[in-house]
C-alpha cells in the first residue's frame, strides 16, 4: 500500500471526466487500496480517484462505518435537503456551506465488478454527492454558499 499525493485546487486533472472502469485489473485493485490508506492518513470521509491524479470513476468513503468501494457509482435516487459544513481533501484547511441532498441512493459496482445498490442519509448522502461530482470534474466549491473559510481542527486533549 502507498499513500498517494492529493491533488489540489488548481490542479487540471480535478475538472475533468472519468472513465468507466470495464474490468478490474490489479493495477485498479491496487490503486483502491492506496485510495483507501490515503484517505485515512489525510482524515478523510471520502476520496476519488482524480483527487490521486487517476482519472477513473471509482470512489472510496468511509463516515465512521468502515470503508465504502464504489466503481462506476451513478445516483439513482435522492430526496429531501441538508445544508451544512462541507470541506475536501483537494482544498485543505478550508470548508463552506453546501446545500445537498439529505437522502441518496446509489447504484455502483464493488471490487468483485458486481452491481450493488447502497443507500445514505446525512453525512453519508452528502459524501456520496461529493465524490461522484469529483469523477465528473465538479468540486464542492462551486456550490458553496458565500465564501470559504478557514477550517480549525481541535485536538482531543
Amino acid at each position: 500500500m502507498a499513500i498517494r499525493k492529493i491533488r489540489e485546487l488548481g490542479d487540471e486533472v480535478l475538472t475533468k471526466n472519468c472513465k468507466e472502469v470495464t474490468k478490474m485489473s490489479l493495477r485498479t485493485k491496487i490503486l483502491i487500496n492506496d485510495m483507501l490508506d490515503t484517505m485515512y492518513e489525510a482524515a478523510g470521509v471520502g476520496l476519488a480517484a482524480p483527487q490521486v491524479g487517476i482519472l477513473k470513476r471509482i470512489v472510496v468513503i468511509d463516515v465512521g462505518e468502515g470503508p465504502i468501494v464504489l466503481v462506476n457509482p451513478v445516483i439513482v435516487e435522492s430526496s429531501g435537503e441538508q445544508t451544512g459544513e462541507e470541506g475536501c481533501l483537494s482544498v485543505p484547511g478550508m470548508s463552506g456551506i453546501v446545500t445537498r441532498p439529505n437522502y441518496v441512493k446509489v447504484r455502483a459496482l464493488n471490487e468483485d465488478m458486481e452491481e450493488i445498490e447502497m443507500e445514505g442519509e446525512g453525512l453519508l448522502a452528502r459524501a456520496f454527492c461529493h465524490e461522484i461530482d469529483h469523477l465528473d470534474g465538479k468540486m464542492y466549491v462551486s456550490l458553496v454558499e458565500g465564501e470559504l473559510h478557514q477550517t480549525s481542527y481541535e485536538e482531543d486533549e
